[in-house]
């Protein structure tokens, strides 16, 4: 069964999810953790977004 078409309009909300192949780890250290987050900060910001949540687990990342 197909999936319904994505509702992009301004102000819609969004799940983001990323994964790593096969569910391996995506982070190998803190360091890794801290890298993202910051590169994360920076695309908010240059792209205007907003982000209310977000999590890191070892092999996955949710955003919302």
């Amino acid at each position: 069964m197909p999936r319904q078409p994505r509702l992009d309009m301004p102000g819609a909300l969004h799940h983001i999810m990323i994964r790593g192949v096969a569910k391996t780890n995506i982070f190998k250290d803190d360091k890794d953790r801290i890298n993202f987050i910051e590169r994360l900060g920076k695309n908010i910001v240059d792209t205007k977004s907003s982000v209310y949540a977000w999590v890191l687990m070892n092999n996955h990342v949710h955003i919302f």
